[in-house]
């Protein structure tokens, strides 16, 4: 039994699903030209996996062959996803202690922080809103963990849309 054809529609299928994951990401963020042929080489290396499928219907190796293809694509799609860090992220730190000097030293570093004073349920607190780049995200954690080790950190993601709403 020849190996070589199901090993290369699994390849095939790798291949166009995680630029299948990495298209669908850079049209998120608005990048009208490198998302297109990005998605030219998805579906011509798509189409060539699953003509040769096709052309040989009774081999069940082919079928398996393309069905775990796209599941590690899917995988390594992610993996990519999280490597290239792209966009921005709202950090949100909710904060018992004085803040100020978590405040200062993040704005030294060149990060927009706005701080609010609230009350929580068990007295005032102190909520500070960065906008940073996700790339930068686990140096802006360790940063406030430093300052404010028992503090509540989360951090959320928005789309170009939402960005693009906000400033027109």
């Amino acid at each position: 039994m020849c190996i070589i054809v199901p090993l290369l529609i699994c390849l095939a299928r790798i291949i166009d699903v995680s630029l299948g994951t990495l298209r669908i990401i850079f049209l998120s963020k608005g990048m009208k030209i490198l998302a297109p042929i990005l998605g030219f080489f998805e579906i011509l290396i798509w189409l060539l996996a699953i003509g040769q499928v096709m052309q040989n219907l009774t081999n069940v190796v082919n079928y398996f062959a393309y069905a775990f293809g796209f599941a590690i694509g899917n995988y390594i799609g992610i993996i990519l996803e999280e490597k290239l860090a792209m966009g921005k992220i709202v950090v949100r730190v909710i904060t018992h202690r004085e803040a100020s000097a978590l405040v200062d030293f993040l704005r030294s570093k060149d990060f927009r922080v706005t701080v609010v004073e609230a009350t929580g349920s068990t007295g005032p607190v102190h909520l500070l809103y960065a906008i940073i780049k996700r790339s930068q995200l686990s140096l802006v954690t360790c940063h406030i963990k430093s300052f404010n080790p028992p503090g509540i950190l989360h951090s959320r993601g928005y789309s170009l849309c939402f960005w693009r709403c906000l400033l027109y």
